[in-house]
């Protein structure tokens, strides 16, 4: 097949061929619209030596628009007969496609390492994905993602937004982010029921005084129960109301606060109060990992 984007046509063509069924467990909605593979690759604001990694490249639309704009192209497909038929979709000498769950890849997984995340996510699993990575690859200087609307509404959204929360605040951490358009369900096939949003972002140095997992610890706990105050929520993990009064106070925050009126940095500066004083530490009454957390 000529290395050139495809369209509708050519999406159902070589899904036939190859015996492919897009399938909701894996969240599978094709794109199929050259012109916003265009779209995309632009507003990705891609370098030449860039090394793009893409997540669930699919039958490979948003790949064959990768592998011209940058020096390496990794693709990471969870579906094994879709890694398997990629190279012979996108023939091209600087593409190398890992037949992998994007959620288990490591640093060590890409040579070159990749610079930019530029992916058409899996609804189901998008902020887990992009948490993950920015976890796992350092090396990442941004990137560029379209995930369905309503998440990329969160993760861009700001304190004090109705739906600013976990994600919002853990994708600070690592980036500055913003949307970058949205997408209709048209361009996908089969055909979603919700709109496409692009978010763009940039690697920010984390704020500093606290690990990660102890900031990520707190902002779990803080997001539990939205409108309790930051004295109430925190209680839990701090050992007692009182003892988060402490730490709130200390760290400058109001403890009649709540959680989605902090900035990331204000967040940290409760880990740094919580860490001298000896308070915290543990993680969220979930008992997850904090880059497990999607909502």
């Amino acid at each position: 097949m000529a290395d050139t984007l495809l369209g509708p046509a050519e999406i159902r063509e070589l899904a036939a061929r190859l015996g492919v069924a897009p399938t909701k467990k894996l969240g599978q909605n094709f794109l199929h619209d050259p012109n916003t593979i265009r779209r995309i690759v632009a507003a990705a604001a891609l370098r030449p030596d860039d090394v793009a990694l893409e997540v669930g490249p699919g039958l490979g639309s948003l790949t064959l628009g990768l592998v011209g704009a940058v020096r390496h192209v990794h693709a990471v497909e969870i579906d094994p007969k879709l890694a398997e038929a990629l190279p012979g979709t996108v023939t091209a000498p600087n593409l190398t496609v890992h037949a992998a769950d994007a959620l288990r890849v490591r640093g060590d997984d890409f040579d070159p390492p990749p610079t930019m995340l530029v992916a058409n996510l899996p609804y189901n699993v998008a902020v887990p994905v992009v948490l993950h990575l920015l976890a796992s690859l350092p090396t990442l200087r941004g990137g560029l993602v379209m995930v369905q609307k309503e998440v990329a509404d969160r993760l861009t959204a700001g304190p004090g937004s109705k739906v600013y929360g976990v994600p919002s605040v853990k994708l600070a951490w690592y980036a500055d982010a913003k949307p970058a358009g949205k997408v209709p369900p048209a361009v996908f096939w089969p055909v979603p029921n919700v709109d496409s949003g692009l978010v763009s972002f940039l690697s920010r140095t984390p704020p500093p005084g606290a690990d990660r997992a102890s900031v990520f610890a707190i902002v779990d706990a803080a997001f539990t129960q939205r409108r309790k105050t930051l004295r109430a929520a925190l209680a839990g993990w701090a050992g007692g109301p009182d003892r988060a009064e402490k730490v709130l106070v200390a760290a400058g925050v109001d403890p009649r606060a709540r959680g989605e009126s902090l900035t990331v940095t204000q967040f940290a500066s409760i880990a740094a109060a919580a860490k001298l004083s000896g308070v915290g530490g543990k993680l969220s009454a979930s008992g997850r990992q904090p880059e497990e957390v999607d909502s």
